[in-house]
């Protein structure tokens, strides 16, 4: 028997060009001047572009690499339709999150090197986790996913919120990661191997005595994936973790990580445990139902005219998202749906992947001019930016689901109906009533955009025999704001770029929601 694998680098390439990347941009920050390190931001971009590039070549799917020598069917890295689909959200997620990140790296806060680095670290381990087929790597691409973003949420110098937000997500994905290794070594302990292929033939014919043990590692190895798509009771790391990153950051974690965990959740419970679906199923759709209703909750409570913070709104929402994408996943339960399901999934995540890395690219840039960055300061954005405004308010319809935002409404269908034909009637209704709930906050917001501008403060009268020419340094003439309020600016290219590339995405899907639907019909597993 030999031991000499054939690696498939073409497989691997997109990986392997991310990781590389970011080892070339921590090395070129070791020796460039001071002066050239904004060199290091095009750099990443165009790591993350090429390995979307080498996503071309491996568009038919089929290749595998990674194999066991004695049995080449058990495969550790997959390049099937699913991976790749995965791949593509992950990696056009952290092409947008660079876009938004440059602009505020320009001020010093952000160590430019180290802040490039942990993305692209993070991003690698995020597009291996969907082509990972053993325990082991999924693991292993979870953690990598995972530990680059503790320390981006607490990387902006002279945060007040930043370290102790890094540390409550630390914690919280530690102890998350502790049960997900327990419940693995339980599965290993029954099944006798990490392959999830061998996993699903040999858990289930596994020793009668190890069922109960079996069945536990089986909700214990969920644990890990349920943190990382913040579904209910592992979502309280969210808002404040939002709230300490810099807000780039947290379109990562909004974005990418929920894809990442998304990903992990299907391959795991449809591709390891389709057996135990009587078991994950229920639990799955449970955590949907208590996770939509959460978010939805939490995020009516924040209101424009009480100082509602934005982010805070922003990340409650996202929980409420998250429980929309698990719906599909509880769906795939019944072995006759799992294909449709999985295309349902991903179809609800690419529509929310475009449109919320938008509404947090408005987000930056309205957080440039404003100090709290609340809900009240988009009041009369359209006023003062017609096209942010426009861009806003479609983002904010497609996550409702209303038209002009036709594709949201297209992708909740998708995934109503995944609900309805696996059987789920009550998950339908908790999610048709989630609907309705989050219309109203999302509409509020929308409101805002274009409700008249709040009156600014008027410098006081200067008597007639002190003309303002004359006045001293220091009177009220010098007092007034010279910073052009939240919104008066142009945003900056990149945010420009990224801000038309998702409303552009968003508007092509809304055009053509057959690919919605198709991607739904087809499945990928």
């Amino acid at each position: 028997m030999t031991l000499i694998q054939t690696v498939d680098w073409a497989a691997i390439a997109p990986v392997v060009t991310v990781a590389a990347t970011a080892v070339a941009v921590l090395l070129a920050d070791l020796f460039l001047p001071e002066e050239r390190k904004p060199l290091l931001g095009p750099l990443a971009l165009a790591g993350l572009a090429l390995s979307l590039l080498w996503l071309l070549p491996l568009r038919d799917g089929g290749r595998t690499t990674f194999c066991l020598t004695d049995s080449p069917a058990l495969c550790s890295y997959v390049a099937d339709p699913f991976a790749l689909t995965v791949q593509l959200l992950v990696l056009g997620g952290a092409l947008l999150t660079a876009l938004l990140s440059m602009p505020g790296l320009r001020d010093g806060t952000l160590p430019r090197g180290e802040f490039w680095f942990l993305l692209l670290s993070a991003t690698a381990g995020a597009a291996l986790l969907p082509a990972a087929r053993d325990l082991a790597t999924v693991i292993i691409a979870l953690e990598l996913a995972t530990l680059p973003a503790y320390a981006l949420v607490g990387l902006r110098r002279g945060s007040r919120t930043g370290p102790e937000a890094a540390v409550k997500f630390f914690l919280s994905s530690v102890t998350a990661t502790a049960v997900t290794l327990l419940g693995i070594s339980f599965v290993y302990a029954g099944a006798g191997s990490l392959h999830l292929g061998e996993i699903a033939t040999a858990l289930p014919a596994a020793d009668p005595r190890l069922a109960t043990l079996a069945e536990t590692g089986v909700a214990l190895t969920l644990v890990g994936f349920a943190f990382k798509t913040a579904a209910v009771p592992f979502h309280f790391w969210v808002p404040e973790t939002y709230l300490g990153a810099p807000l780039p950051v947290a379109a990562f974690l909004s974005v990418v990580g929920k894809t990442a965990g998304l990903a992990g959740l299907i391959l795991v419970t449809t591709e390891a445990f389709p057996a135990f679906g009587h078991l994950w199923g229920p639990a799955v759709a449970v955590l949907a139902g208590l996770t939509m209703t959460a978010g939805n909750v939490a995020a009516l409570r924040t209101r424009p005219e009480a100082s509602g913070s934005a982010i805070r709104l922003l990340a409650w929402s996202s929980v409420g998202q998250a429980g929309y994408l698990l719906v599909p996943v509880a769906a795939a339960s019944r072995a006759d749906h799992v294909p449709g399901a999985v295309g349902a999934a991903l179809a609800y995540a690419l529509m929310y992947a475009a449109v919320n890395l938008g509404a947090f690219a408005v987000a930056v840039h309205v957080a440039g001019g404003a100090r709290r960055h609340r809900v009240a300061d988009y009041r009369g954005l359209w006023s003062r930016s017609p096209l942010t405004a426009l861009a806003m308010g479609f983002f904010l319809l497609c996550l409702a689901g209303l038209p002009p935002g036709v594709i949201g409404l297209f992708a909740k269908i998708v995934v109503f109906r995944s609900a309805v034909d696996a059987g789920l009637g009550v998950l339908a209704v908790v999610m048709a009533v989630n609907v309705v709930v989050a219309l109203v906050y999302y509409l509020r917001w929308t409101a805002v955009l274009f409700a008249p501008a709040a009156p600014e403060p008027s410098a006081p009268e200067i008597p007639a025999q002190a003309p303002a020419a004359a006045a001293p340094a220091g009177t009220a003439t010098d007092t007034l704001p010279v910073a052009a309020p939240a919104g008066h600016r142009r945003p900056a290219v990149p945010l420009a770029a990224a801000i038309g590339l998702t409303a552009l995405i968003g508007i092509v899907l809304s055009g053509a929601p057959q690919i919605i639907l198709r991607l739904a019909a087809d499945g990928l597993l």
